[in-house]
């Protein structure tokens, strides 16, 4: 039998939301019939402006994409006002999260993250065989004090999703920026914003502007979530030359496909469709908030595109709520097995969710 490393043995596959087409077929019902509220999908779909874009390039598909991204990487650079080189395109920000973790992470260096982060971050530090110090947040709230007093010689990169993911929590400029002035300048600070489109102007942190700030800083978005382009997979990351070349020297050949880059290219154009998006997640948390408090249900009130619910048993709830044709989030992996995740979908889709959800307690 191969000899593999223990860090790689005991990693466990990441498990994503059950797809419509297993579930409709385990129902024998129609995939139209199925709503899908566990992946903090868009539910508005693309900008129109993606779509027409894939349509005028489809003949393309047949040609390499262009490897460092250089029209996507101007856009995003012209958006947010930086250099194009402090920009890094990744196949989803979870590539660029990977990236990190290979750069700067190995056996012997430690990475500080909170209870509850992204468990793609948590599954990127053990594949390259670091050590991982978890910090407790019975709040559901990163603790930035503790963060901070677990960082040792050994530490080397620091993670905070900012929205946070399974819990919707979010942290403020101040105490962001008071917590970025007592990292060590060799530690990496890495906010992962994946959620920062759906919180309001006011909320919005100044995470790129302190990019300029901080040469240890690096930011990643999305363009799976608001964007609507989570089936082409496209992320990139903000940092200084020095984070950013390296991890593009990490980075697979050819990562990000050309449809991937053209779309994403033209939705970073329409602001329209982006404010449309916004809203009707706004429109969604208050539908899915009033509902819960009629229902007697205890939730984490969100700055994204998803609400934390606690339900008793999570994953018989889940179990449950499948065979009523409405997929959602079983949290046992994060150790939250009272709760669920529950995506904000169409108007439609959230009365259909409450109204199984609603069943389901009755009976019990």
């Amino acid at each position: 039998m191969p000899d593999f490393p223990e860090h790689i043995t005991k990693l466990q596959p990441y498990v994503p939301g059950l797809a419509i087409t297993s579930l409709a077929s385990e129902l024998g019902i129609s995939p139209d019939d199925i709503v899908k509220v566990a992946s903090n999908e868009n539910p508005l779909g693309p900008s129109e402006l993606a779509l027409r874009a894939l349509a005028e390039a489809s003949s393309e598909i047949a040609l390499y994409p262009d490897n460092d991204s250089l029209e996507l990487t101007a856009a995003i650079a012209a958006v947010h006002n930086v250099p194009p080189e402090w920009v890094v395109v990744g196949s989803g920000s979870e590539a660029v999260l990977s990236m990190a973790a290979v750069s700067l992470l190995t056996h012997g260096r430690q990475t500080v993250y909170s209870q509850y982060s992204f468990q793609a971050f948590a599954g990127a530090a053990q594949r390259v065989g670091a050590t991982a110090v978890v910090v407790p947040s019975p709040d559901f709230v990163v603790n930035l004090e503790e963060l901070l007093d677990k960082i040792n010689e050994q530490t080397a990169l620091l993670y905070i999703a900012n929205p946070g993911n399974p819990t919707g929590t979010f942290i403020g400029n101040a105490e962001i920026e008071g917590f970025l002035k007592r990292v060590p300048k060799n530690v990496v600070a890495l906010l992962d914003e994946a959620y920062y489109e759906y919180l309001s102007p006011g909320e919005r942190p100044r995470s790129v502007e302190l990019v300029h700030e901080y040469p240890n800083l690096l930011v990643t978005r999305t363009f799976s979530k608001a964007y609507g382009l989570a089936g082409l997979r496209v992320g990139y990351g903000i940092a200084q030359p020095e984070v950013a070349d390296m991890l593009r020297r990490v980075r697979a050949p050819f990562s990000v496909t050309r449809m991937a880059q053209i779309a994403a290219t033209a939705a970073l154009k329409d602001d329209d469709s982006l404010a449309r998006t916004v809203a009707s997640n706004a429109s969604g948390l208050r539908f899915l908030y009033e509902a819960f408090d009629k229902l007697g249900l205890e939730y984490v009130p969100s700055y994204a595109n998803f609400v934390l619910v606690k339900v008793g048993d999570g994953p018989q709830m889940s179990q449950r709520l499948n065979r009523r044709g409405v997929i959602v989030r079983p949290l046992k992996s994060y150790g939250l097995n009272e709760w669920i995740r529950i995506s904000v979908g169409s108007a439609a889709e959230n009365e259909q969710v409450v109204a199984a959800l609603g069943k389901e307690l009755g009976s019990h």
